[in-house]
């Protein structure tokens, strides 16, 4: 059978998540490709046709999915399309976030046909404390290219959507958890918990620097920032995505939390993408 519809749905505040999903969609060689971006836009999602190949990508904080992603998922429907639920996470590891993201789209009326595990640059990663800088990757997104062409295959392969094989999410290989590092990391965590270092609940923004050029208002996904107030952030709405951080033309904004140099400490140790099918 041949699938000529694809929709990528996505939510990613720093574009990581969109990449690995935009680069599975060109590996599957369909031609007539719609991309649904729910960063920025929270209107409701029309029904999903069954013969339209459906990848919903979005990136994993906490061990969980992004709570504003599931949020602007919810109304997310179908009657049977072939869906792929793809998670992406900084180099620590994704926990419950694909079986949430794939019980979700079971839930509402997807079939499950493959899945994928990626690493993206963490939110909190910094020159000087990177954690999976650069990530996605040539390596990755290529990586990404090749499960896309494995999943055209599967689907050609299928005579009808009803001969696609389900997966079964828990099947897909865990990310390596070395020991030490593992302890390593609940150690300091907790004994941060435990502590009285300040943490940061928004960034800090340097006066100086900022231009209030509202650039940081457009791309925050929960509107946290206001125009004309560019240098504080609503501790309410902010979720610590750090969009404004990484993107800001002037670098006047910093996310400097503890967790940043615990989570460089504990995983440097790269991690490679994971997939079933």
């Amino acid at each position: 059978m041949n699938l000529s519809q694809l929709r990528l749905i996505t939510f990613s505040p720093t574009a990581t998540s969109r990449k690995v999903g935009e680069a599975i969609a060109a590996g599957t060689a369909v031609q007539a490709v719609e991309i649904t971006d729910l960063t920025l836009d929270s209107s409701p999602l029309p029904e999903i046709p069954a013969d339209t190949l459906t990848i919903v990508a979005v990136p994993v904080y906490a061990g969980h999915v992004a709570p504003l992603a599931m949020q602007r998922l919810a109304e997310l429907r179908s009657n049977g399309a072939p869906a792929v639920p793809v998670v992406v996470y900084g180099n620590r590891d994704y926990e419950k976030a694909l079986t949430e993201l794939s019980g979700f789209l079971t839930e509402r009326g997807f079939r499950l046909i493959a899945a994928a595990t990626f690493i993206g640059e963490h939110s909190y990663s910094t020159a000087e404390k990177p954690i999976a800088a650069g990530r996605p990757d040539a390596a990755d997104l290529a990586l990404a290219r090749i499960f896309g062409e494995s999943i055209r295959k599967k689907i050609e392969a299928a005579e009808d959507i009803a001969g696609l094989d389900s997966v079964d999410v828990a099947r897909i290989p865990r990310p390596r958890r070395p020991l030490i590092p593992q302890l390593r990391f609940v150690y300091n965590v907790i004994k941060l918990r435990k502590s009285r270092v300040a943490k940061p609940r928004t960034p800090e923004v340097d006066a100086q620097l900022c231009t209030h050029c509202g650039y940081c208002v457009s791309i925050c996904p929960s509107g946290a920032i206001a125009k004309g107030n560019e240098c504080s952030s609503d501790s309410k709405k902010c979720i610590r995505c750090c969009a404004c951080v990484k993107q800001c033309p002037r670098h006047a904004r910093t996310f400097n939390t503890p967790f940043a140099a615990i989570l460089f400490d504990c995983f440097k140790r790269r991690k490679e993408p994971q997939s079933i099918l």
